[in-house]
Formats: C-alpha cells, structure tokens, sequence
C-alpha cells in the first residue's frame, strides 16, 4: 500500500505541476486585462496575480481554486481610482483585507451564502453590464465614461468614427474566446490544453503587428510606495472599504462553494473550509495592497480551470503563482507586444459571462426574476451598494406579500377544513373534485387500494395464476398493477399527462441510479411525471467519455439532459446491497459471473480478464474499477474522504458504495458538456446515498465528504425541487428551502 500511495503521490505532484502552467497562462493575460480596466497601473494585475497564487494558496480553504485579480471588483476599484487616487486604493484593499481577517474569525462565511441568490446574482450581473458597455469604449478608441448612461449615449457618436485597428484586434479576440472551446477533433481537444485566453491574446498581438496600436507598458520594478489615506470624509472610506469587503467576499466564497460542489474529494476540512477561505482571501489583500497590487478575490473566471485540467492538491494553485512572479521579471518584453484593445476586448468578453444567462432561469423558477431584475438595475444606475439594497428592499416587499398570501391561504384551508369535519359529524360524505367534476379522492371509510399498497409486500395485487409460460395470464402481478393503474390512478393523472403530452416533458433534474428493483425512484423522491429524467444502470455507473463506444446510452442520456432538456441538477444516487459493489469487491476472484440475490444487476465476480471470455456484464462493470480503486489508495477505514453522519460506515460494500457515488460525480464533469453548464453556473451535481433497510436518504455534503441524512420535516434536499411539492394544478414547486436538515 505504500508503494502505491508513493506513486500515486508522485502522479498528483505531475499533474499538480502541468495544472499550475495553465493556471499561470490563464492568470497573465486576465490580470493584466482586470488591471487596465481598473485604471491601475498595468503591473499590479501581475502583483496580484502571484499573491492571489502564493498567499491566497497557501492560507484559503479553497484548494482547486486559485485567487487573483477578479472582474467583479473593476468596477468598485476603477471608482476608487478615479476618487482618490491608486496609493488610497491599495490603502482601502488593505482594510478590505483586515475586514475579512476579522469575518473569518468570526465564522461567518456560512452565514454569508444564505444571502437571497438572486440579490447576488443580481449584482454580479449589473457589475457585467457596466464592465462590458466600458470595455467596448476601450474597443471603439476611446476611454470609459463615468457611468453606463454615460457611456450608451456616446455610443453613436464614436460608431461614426471607429479606430480599424483597435476593432480589428478586438474582434480577433473575441472571435478566438468563442470558438476555441468549441474547437473540433482530437486536435481541437489538444489545442484547448492551451487557455483560451491565452490563445485570444496570442491570436491577437500576432494581427497587431505592424499597426500602430496603443500595447502594454511595464516600468521597471521598483519598491512599492506605502499605501496613503485620503483627505476627504470618514464615512466615504467606510463605504469604500465595505463595498470592496462584500464584493469580494461574495465573489470568493460563491466561487469556492461551486468549484468544490462539483469536484468533491478529500481536499476539504468540513466546516472549517470556507471560514479558513475567507480568512485567506483576507491575508492575500492585505499583501496585495502593501505591495501595491489590486483586490484579490477567488473569482470563477478561472476557478474552473484547476478542475477541469484535474488539478489534485494546493500545490498547482500555489505554483502558479509562482509563474506568475517569475514572469514579471523575465518576460517582461514579450508582454509588452500585447495591444491594449486584446485586453479590453478580453475583460469585456467576462463581462459579458459574468450576467449569467443561466441564472435567470434559476430565479425564474424560484419566482425571485423581480429581485433579480431589481438589483441589476439598481448596480447599472446607482451603484453597487446602492443596488444592492434596492435588491433586498424588494426581496423584503415579496417576502411580505407572499407571507400574508400564505396566512390568507391557510384561513381558508382551516375553514374548509372545519365544514368538512361538521358536514362529517352530521352523517355527511365528503368527495373532492377537480376542475373537470370527477372525484379525485374517496371517502376516509373506504376500504380500496391505493397507488402505493403494492409497495407494502404485494398484497393488493395477487398474480392471476397461469396456464403455461408466455400464456394470456402469464403477467400476473405486472398486469394487475397495470390494471389497478387503470382502475384508481389513470384517472387522477389524465389530466396532466394530457398537459405533458401536449407540451412536451421540462425535468429539471437529471436522476442517474442503480438498476435494483428495490429502488424505487417516483417513491424515495416523491416525484411525478415530468419532474425527474431518470436513467438506470448496473451500478448507477456514468462512464467517462470516450472509454468504450458500447457505452453511449449513458454519455447520449446524460447529453440529452444537459444540452436539449437544460436540467438545472444531476443527481448520482447509490444504494445498500448493491450487487455491482458486491461483484468490485470480488473481482480478485476468477469465477464466472452469476447474480447475486437483490444484487443491482451485479454478479459475483469480473471474470477472467482476456476480453473474448469477457461477458457484457464483466465488461461493464469495469466503468466501477476507478472506484475500487480509489478505496484502496484511501484504505477501507476511508481516511475522512466518506463518512456517514449519523453513524458508522456499516462494511466495505458499504464504503465501496459511498465511494462510488464520488468517483461517477468526477466521472460527469468529464463529459464537455456538463463541464460547460457547470461552469456557467446552470448546472449543479449532487451525492445521494440510499439505505434500503432503513428507507432512508443520504444527500452527499461536498463541503466536508459527509452523507447526511435527510430528516422527515425537510421536503426537498437539494438545490433543485424533484417533485411532491407541486400539485397537478400549480405546476412548479416553488423556492428550494433555505438550509438541509438532517437528524
């Protein structure tokens, strides 16, 4: 074993190193770009740039996302610029810093992300408007205005008159951001090693040569003058130095919560990680103003980068910042052949990104587009503070009206309630009807079979007995479900079927699990037709892409979901007793595959390894070796990486299973697409464990590798509703709740 942890400890520092180098490639060219549209001097974007890598690496609770120069903060530190100079800025970064120093001794980052979602997303897009309107000034020739009104209503006048060469540069640069991601081929995957900002850049300065184009210029490196205090009023300082403290904060912690909720693994220390996060990002600013560099936040325009390139440790986060120091003194020539108009095209393009489209179906559905719509305009026109709580006075006022819908609403429950129990006590009968006039529910005193008694041993079916095998009662119990199905069921769904069939199915949630008849998605989720896009399997196995083509019923489903249907969610669920654990367990053994009882379609054994002796259930179950093999490198006592909140880990077909639910969520953002939807923030992945015996469900937490297990009072989980809060007439099921409980 430790043989094997030395190699594998020597493959993550490999990989950890070729992570760093696209990490530093990436950092340089959207430094240098934060930089110039922050009004700073150009080299402070490479200041920090190497702090966010070196501190921010070291110190943060975030160990796959590295910390820098991040967009969301150029318009806050563009204005600071402007009003008191760069020595005060770099002097309010520095408070900034000691501000979160002390939130994160407080212990209050978790507090921070119960902040209403589409207030923060509401200002991380009116930040991306005004970025990308100031940005395209820059492309068309000319310097930003002081506001988006500003710089709109000059638009015509400097479309009249454009600048070739800054256009050309630019439109270079946004044209190569668009299609390298979407570049074709094996050598289109190779060319994406490179970062496409990178490429854009590159791309860029190579048609600007020869034209007389405004580049970048880097003075030589001298110490850095102390940061100095403004003149003017106090309370402008306290305002500044708030709003770059919530601004980056917010940024740094979303950032942090997204990356580490769709790579889970055993790089978080529970609780604590987010807390230690905003602790780190504090000690980076400070740093980074004492040296004269801009506010460093954790942002997520290149948090995905260290993730999709599978970076393992801290070590890729912490080198390159490294890069970054050494570049600043060594290649300080070859950064200045790039054109100031690449640059700016650049920031624009995440400007531009930073409105998250996806977003807006997210609020949409969580019935908070107003909030939202709100804060966005409030950010754009008055600013960011100023937008901010124009997006919680109106979060308040929904919050209001809703509450006393909802007391309006229980008053009338309560009273129909009481003239149903006295029309009861008077002899009475009492049939609820839909729209339509047909009885949806019987009266309490009658004795029928309802759609879930078949779970409870069979009884309300009894399999008709046959007269030969494939004869006309061969079905037996299958036939009288589907006959009971239309008896007490058909009746009460025709409606919204009909509704379905008419306008097509919208899940929201994709739901991968195992093939076991004890598994019974519609009832452990609570869900009806329409709500979850299921796809079941031997192991509830997601085979990487590109491993074998036999397996691309599982790549098309997941593809179909991310790409056609747009599921906000994927959810992995394992379960106990799972027959394909069984089988990975004994794969030592050469024996011939046999089913195992109340095995998840598993068999007792892989096989003999030569492929022709192979059997198509053998071969699948390969796509579960990476989980076997990630719990031998952990060890069977797991080693923090799995845990059961609530208790012990029962056995290693136990472990195995917890394992496997992490190892097929890595696999997932393998597939491009669901690592593009991620990335863009409209597509969030989920754990879900499944105790049979018990009938109880386990939601992974990725913040510390627990199952915790979801208690009776707590109606849906997960970010996205799976159903059984909805009725047949409203449709959705309205917010997600605000936190999960477990017992």
């Amino acid at each position: 074993m430790s043989k094997l942890l030395d190699r594998t400890d020597g493959a993550s520092c490999r990989r950890d190193l070729t992570v760093s180098i696209v990490l530093f490639l990436l950092a340089v060219p959207l430094s240098l770009g934060i930089a110039l549209a922050s009004g700073a001097p150009l080299q402070a974007g490479l200041v920090t740039a190497a702090v966010g890598g070196l501190v921010a690496g070291l110190l943060g609770g975030a160990a796959l996302r590295p910390s820098g120069a991040a967009a969301g903060l150029v318009v806050v530190t563009a204005d600071l610029v402007q009003r008191y100079g760069w020595r005060t800025t770099c002097a309010i970064t520095v408070l900034a810093g000691i501000a979160q120093l002390a939130l994160g001794a407080l212990r209050v980052a978790r507090t921070a992300l119960t902040i209403c979602p589409a207030i923060v997303h509401g200002t991380l897009a009116g930040l991306g408007v005004v970025i990308a309107v100031g940005q395209l000034h820059v492309l068309l020739g000319e310097g930003p205005d002081g506001s988006v009104i500003d710089n709109l209503a000059a638009l015509p006048a400097e479309l009249s008159d454009p600048h070739p060469a800054t256009l050309l540069v630019g439109a270079v640069t946004v044209g190569v951001l668009t299609l390298w991601p979407r570049l074709p081929s094996r050598a289109g995957r190779m060319a994406r090693a490179v970062p496409a900002p990178l490429a854009a850049v590159a791309a860029a300065s190579a048609t600007g040569v020869g034209m007389s184009l405004p580049r970048v210029e880097l003075p030589s490196w001298e110490a850095p003058a102390l940061p100095g205090f403004p003149d003017g009023p106090a309370l402008g300082l306290i305002a500044a130095v708030l709003t770059v403290t919530l601004v980056a904060s917010m940024e740094s912690l979303l950032s942090a919560a997204a990356v580490h909720g769709a790579r889970p693994g055993p790089h978080s220390d529970g609780p604590n990680r987010l807390h230690r996060e905003l602790a780190g990002q504090g000690a980076a600013n400070v740093v980074s103003g004492l040296l004269g560099g801009l506010p460093i936040a954790g942002g997520a325009n290149r948090g995905w980068a260290p993730v999709r390139a599978g970076a393992v440790t801290w070590r890729s986060t912490v080198l390159h910042g490294a890069w970054v120091l050494l570049c600043a003194g060594l290649l300080t020539g070859l950064l200045e052949l790039i054109p100031l108009a690449s640059l700016a095209a650049l920031i624009m393009v995440v400007g531009v990104k930073m409105v998250g489209f996806a977003h807006i179906k997210d609020v949409r559905r969580d019935r908070e587009l107003p909030v939202y719509v709100a804060t966005l305009g409030g950010v754009v026109v008055l600013g960011v503070l100023q937008g901010m709580a124009v997006g919680v006075a109106v979060a308040v006022f929904t919050a209001l009206r809703r509450f006393t819908a909802l007391r309006r609403f229980t008053a009338l429950r309560r009273f129909t309630a009481l003239r149903r129990e006295g029309h009861r006590a008077r002899g009475g009968r009492v049939a609820l009807g839909g729209r339509s006039e047909r009885r949806i529910a019987e009266p309490s005193s009658t004795d029928t079979c309802r759609p879930w008694t078949p779970w409870r041993n069979h009884r309300c079916v009894r399999p008709a007995p046959a007269a030969a095998p494939g004869g006309e009662h061969s079905g037996g119990q299958l036939l009288g479900g589907v006959s009971a199905f239309q008896r007490n069921t058909a009746p009460l769904v025709r409606d919204e079927l009909a509704r379905l069939a008419r306008e097509g199915q919208r899940p929201t949630q994709l739901f991968l699990t195992c093939a076991d008849s004890r598994l019974v998605t519609s009832m452990i989720t609570s869900s009806g037709p329409g709500d979850l896009f299921t796809v079941r399997n031997v192991g509830n196995l997601v085979p990487p892409p590109g491993t074998d083509g036999s397996c691309d019923s599982v790549g098309a489903a997941i593809e179909y979901a991310v790409e056609v249907l747009k599921v906000s969610s994927i959810t992995v669920c394992g379960h106990s007793g799972c027959g394909a654990m069984q089988a990975l367990l004994s794969s030592s053994v050469p024996v011939q595959p046999a089913p195992l009882p109340g095995a998840g379609g598993g068999a007792s054994g892989t096989g003999p390894s030569g492929a022709d002796t192979q059997t198509p259930l053998v071969r699948w179950l390969r796509h579960g070796h990476p989980g076997l093999a990630r719990m031998e490198r952990i060890g069977r006592l797991g080693r923090g990486e799995v845990a059961l909140a609530n208790r012990p880990v029962a056995d290693h077909m136990e472990r195995l299973a917890l394992i496997n639910v992490l190892q097929q969520l890595d696999h997932l953002m393998e597939h491009p697409c669901v690592a593009r939807r991620v990335a863009e923030g409209g597509l969030a992945l989920h754990g879900m464990y499944f105790h049979v015996a018990d009938a109880q469900a386990y939601v992974l937490d990725t913040a510390s590798g627990t199952y915790l297990a979801v208690g009776p009072d707590h109606g849906a989980p997960m970010t996205a509703c799976v159903g059984g809060g909805a009725t047949m007439e409203s449709g959705p099921c309205g917010p997600a709740p605000e936190a999960l409980k477990v017992r």
